[in-house]
């Protein structure tokens, strides 16, 4: 693999973890438990982990020609799906003396910043910035939106 391509996964890795930075940031704004680090992180890991993904099967069908190779991508979208899961499960709280939930608007913000970061790997990356401003309108705008309408305690 040539050096040139290796900055490519980075400079894709680095755009990830900038669309997941602008997620985070309104999460941090909020306190809520994930914030600019965790979504800065899960959208440059996720990119990261689809790259890998595809410089593994270029490295075998360059080097092992005569081996049969089953590859299938959707796989690591599969394996990040359940990272995530469990990285936004943790994010999530009942407080039984308030009868309140909380985080799972974080959590989802995370699997979203999850599939920004996969979309940004394959290079969709007019689909990976709308949904992030997307994001931003839904979680900033709505947010306010629900806080002055009063609709129950900010659920975050």
């Amino acid at each position: 693999m040539e050096w040139t391509s290796e900055l490519e996964i980075v400079a894709r890795v680095l755009v990830a973890g900038l669309l997941g930075a602008i997620i985070g940031l309104e999460r941090e704004m909020m306190a809520k438990p994930a914030g600019l680090r965790t979504h800065l992180l899960v959208g440059a890991a996720c990119a990261l982990l689809v790259q890998l993904g595809e410089v593994m099967l270029y490295h075998f069908e360059a080097f092992h020609q005569n081996q049969i190779l089953r590859a299938d991508p959707i796989r690591i979208i599969e394996a990040i799906a359940a990272g995530i899961s469990f990285i936004g499960a943790g994010t999530i709280i009942f407080d039984r003396s308030r009868g309140k939930l909380e985080g799972i608007t974080t959590a989802a913000s995370i699997l979203m910043t999850a599939g920004i970061g996969i979309a940004v790997a394959l290079r969709a990356y007019v689909t990976a910035v709308a949904l992030t401003l997307l994001v931003a309108v839904v979680l900033h705008g709505l947010g306010k939106l629900e806080r002055r309408m009063g609709w129950g305690a900010h659920r975050g």
